[in-house]
């Protein structure tokens, strides 16, 4: 029986990690981590010392200070227009494409006929890259040979829709729109499948209507997708790039903080300094976003 209970003892204590164990967890932790510091946080951190230097990318690199600042809000006409139409999507895409992917997430819960046919057709435009839906914009928005001009038949004048600088950041908008609205579905419809039937079953008997249950009940359990949308719009909204820059290179109406970066560092001019001061100013704009939302959910749920 002694024998016994001591390999149980011995048992129950903790494991050793072997060598090769540790060099394993190592390797798995390492790698990660190494290439996360040199993709992300070291491209970071040396923009913002770049910032605030004056640099063409080959010679001397030379201090500055706070003058590429300076100039940025003070010299630098594009950038206020840039930073009006990053504001522009982030209200777009909050305001109308978020509440869309609910709504549509909200019918097919509800078992409509044909709901994974839907499901799948409004969640086909996510595994696009934006670069794609700026092509597939250009095919449809295109004055001379755009599908929305033959529809219309609008052929004597027809409408430059991506020419057109009052018009132009819509059409780029409901592009983006479209494929950013089947991301919001398929991460509502998730949560919406998780929440207990019993709580609808609760409020039917309580007297409450199909309104009164989605946004007392249903809604307040979906907070965690709500930060997790909230999260991804403001991403997407201060990210764009690709989109815009597929349709007409980011000029003419359609100016972006990310447009004028790329200008800037691999542009003609070759500013390097000048331009990671316009990547740090999207930064800092992306992470008081993130950190103000995240903030807000986090002491509302403490409060629940």
């Amino acid at each position: 029986m002694s024998f016994l209970s001591e390999r149980r003892t011995e048992r129950r204590g903790p494991r050793r990690f072997s060598g090769r164990d540790l060099a394993v967890i190592g390797l798995l932790l390492g790698i990660p981590v190494l290439l996360d510091i040199a993709i992300v946080w070291g491209p970071t951190l040396a923009s913002i010392v770049l910032s605030f230097t004056s640099w063409d990318g080959i010679g001397d690199i030379n201090w500055v200070g706070t003058q590429n600042y300076v100039n940025l809000f003070t010299n630098y006409p594009q950038f206020w227009p840039a930073a009006r139409h990053n504001l522009l999507w982030l209200a777009f895409l909050g305001l109308v494409a978020a509440p869309f992917g609910l709504f549509l997430a909200v019918l097919i819960d509800r078992g409509v006929r044909f709901s994974r046919f839907y499901q799948s057709t409004l969640y086909m435009p996510v595994v696009l890259s934006l670069a794609v839906v700026g092509f597939i914009a250009q095919l449809i928005f295109s004055r001379d040979q755009g599908a929305l001009n033959a529809i219309i038949g609008d052929t004597r004048s027809p409408t430059d829709w991506l020419g057109d600088p009052d018009l132009n950041i819509w059409m780029v908008l409901l592009a983006a729109a479209w494929r950013h609205t089947g991301y919001v579905m398929i991460l509502y419809l998730a949560g919406l499948k998780a929440v207990d039937p019993s709580l609808k079953e609760a409020a039917a008997i309580d007297g409450a209507n199909e309104a009164q249950t989605f946004f007392r009940i249903v809604f307040p359990t979906l907070r965690p997708v709500n930060v997790i949308v909230g999260v991804i719009t403001v991403i997407e909204s201060l990210r764009a790039f690709d989109i815009v820059y597929a349709v007409n290179h980011g000029r003419n109406g359609l100016e972006l903080l990310s447009v004028l970066v790329t200008d800037n560092i691999i542009g003609e001019a070759s500013r390097v300094g000048f331009g990671s001061a316009i990547a740090v100013v999207l930064l800092t704009v992306s992470l008081g976003f993130v950190v103000t939302y995240l903030v807000q959910e986090l002491r509302g749920e403490k409060n629940r």
